[in-house]
């Protein structure tokens, strides 16, 4: 946690990879916006954020918010709008976040990530997933300005 900023100081200035954003939403409490470097994740024409860590704070921010955020890279800041994706529509996403970037089914980094975030071993079946995807919070990414029209 000390050395957040220095993700959000890479990202700002496009040294982190290219699909990592930072997310600005208000705290549920404080109001005050939290900043928090995501993974965006591009699967069938949409793009998602994932909380791997499960329930987590920022998940619960985007709640409170209504799924009003910023997606920041660069200087560029999105508007967006966050829609929670219902849990029987979670595992497809799951699994193209371990597939992400062209791996193939039995690589080493699907297995580490899969056990270090879902608690599962190997390359996951979708049956897998689903059974553990009510944990992990997935919201797509609609762009602010489409919503309004």
């Amino acid at each position: 946690a000390r050395l957040q900023w220095l993700g959000h100081a890479l990202t700002r200035l496009r040294l982190s990879p290219r699909n990592v954003v930072t997310l600005e939403v208000p705290g549920r409490r404080s109001g005050v916006v939290r900043r928090t470097n995501l993974l965006l994740l591009d699967h069938d024409g949409e793009q998602y954020l994932l909380s791997l860590a499960g329930q987590s704070q920022w998940a619960r921010n985007v709640r409170a918010a209504a799924g009003r955020a910023l997606l920041v890279r660069g200087r560029r800041r999105r508007a967006v709008t966050l829609v929670e994706v219902p849990v029987p529509g979670r595992a497809d996403i799951l699994r193209a976040y371990l597939l992400r970037g062209g791996r193939e089914p039995g690589h080493r980094k699907i297995a580490r990530e899969a056990d270090m975030y879902f608690g599962l071993a190997g390359t996951p079946t979708r049956a897998e997933l689903a059974a553990v995807a009510s944990r992990y919070p997935v919201f797509r990414v609609t762009d602010t300005a489409s919503q309004q029209s």
